[in-house]
């Protein structure tokens, strides 16, 4: 039996903002810092994101797009909405998200919700309990026997994460239906004052939702197999990257470290985990490159080798959408399956550890 992906779904807030706009936003969080803040429009246009997408814009009256939830900061120690506030927020907006891309999902499979006997959810950008796990089983119906496991606070490559659960699930009882959710809104721990590291992190990342349903049966047609996962703990980059809860949302810190970290590691890792399958680097048809942001993708590129056109997917969701964290690769997979693109494909995401993470679907 393998485990196959029998539908996927994705689902983005209801407006969105060009990122030219977003410099405006980002003005308003840094009092005072001239220098720093002429700075924001070129390092804006260096992530290469071109619209974003988030559950704190409105359009009143058909006017521009704005946001009611950040203030303008009134002093430079001024670091905007508490936690608690942030959260309280994300319990208010997540499930929706979440909800929308499911439906999809289910959709695509033709599978209906009674159907379901496990549930994965992946979130890193939201805590309450009881969580969007069971706003989804009441929301779609599920089964109140579905089992659940939640997959929290492992940041980008969290949903890679999730189909190891996914696997785990399908394989372990052929009549085993299971369906993930990833939703991350990301937009509610803007940062404020200026901090280099943070500042690129309010440049890229965004709001956005996906979901898959799998189950364990033979192949008897295009689906695409979930094969394997494999991860790699980088040694001594711990402090590449982190995602820490503070006082005022949670604080991510992204090291110039890690694309030369990406570089240096990635391939032996990988050569090593796809000789186990008999395949080879050259063997990859198509891979779904979790795009953190230019840097990361342009780093994978450099260490595997890779044609542009292998990293033209990753590029263009990073364009339209910018990183929603985990639900972003699930984006990326969707895209290659609508194009129809050749396998073995290799999914990869990086997260805080440092730590890779990778899916070969077949």
């Amino acid at each position: 039996m393998n485990s196959l992906i029998r539908g996927l779904g994705t689902a983005i807030p209801e407006h969105s903002i060009a990122q030219e706009d977003t410099v405006e936003l980002a003005r308003s969080f840094v009092y005072g810092n001239d220098d720093n803040v002429d700075a924001l429009p070129m390092l804006f246009r260096l992530t290469k994101v071109h619209r974003r997408s988030s559950v704190l814009l409105e359009a009143p009256n058909g006017k521009p797009y704005r946001q009611s939830f950040y203030p303008a900061a009134m002093t430079s120690d001024d670091r905007g909405p508490s936690t608690g506030k942030r959260m309280q927020r994300f319990a208010e907006e997540a499930p929706g998200l979440a909800l929308v891309a499911a439906q999809r999902a289910l959709k695509e499979a033709s599978m209906s919700s009674d159907e379901i006997t496990h549930l994965v959810t992946v979130s890193c950008t939201g805590f309450y309990s009881p969580g969007v796990d069971v706003a989804l089983i009441n929301q779609l119906g599920l089964p109140s026997t579905v089992g659940r496991l939640n997959v929290g606070f492992m940041g980008c490559h969290g949903s890679l994460n999730g189909m190891r659960v996914v696997k785990a699930f399908a394989e372990s009882d052929p009549s085993a239906r299971v369906l993930m959710c990833a939703v991350e809104l990301c937009s509610l721990h803007y940062f404020y004052g200026w901090d280099s590291e943070k500042v690129v992190a309010n440049a890229l990342f965004a709001d956005g939702a996906g979901a898959l349903v799998a189950q364990a049966r033979a192949k008897t047609g295009d689906e695409w197999k979930l094969a394997d996962c494999s991860s790699l703990l980088v040694p001594d980059s711990e402090d590449a990257m982190s995602w820490t809860v503070g006082d005022h949302g949670f604080e991510m810190t992204l090291s110039p470290r890690v694309p030369n970290l990406i570089n240096e590691k990635v391939l032996p890792w990988l050569n090593d985990w796809l000789a186990k399958h008999g395949l080879k680097i050259d063997d990859v048809a198509s891979w779904a490159i979790h795009p953190g942001g230019p840097r990361i993708i342009q780093s994978v590129a450099s260490a595997l080798d890779l044609s542009k056109s292998a990293t033209e997917v990753s590029s263009r969701i990073l364009g339209d959408f910018g990183n929603m964290s985990s639900a972003t690769i699930l984006f990326v997979i969707q895209q290659l399956q609508q194009q129809q693109a050749s396998r073995p494909c290799v999914a990869l995401a990086f997260g805080p550890g440092l730590i890779a993470e990778a899916a070969l679907f077949l």
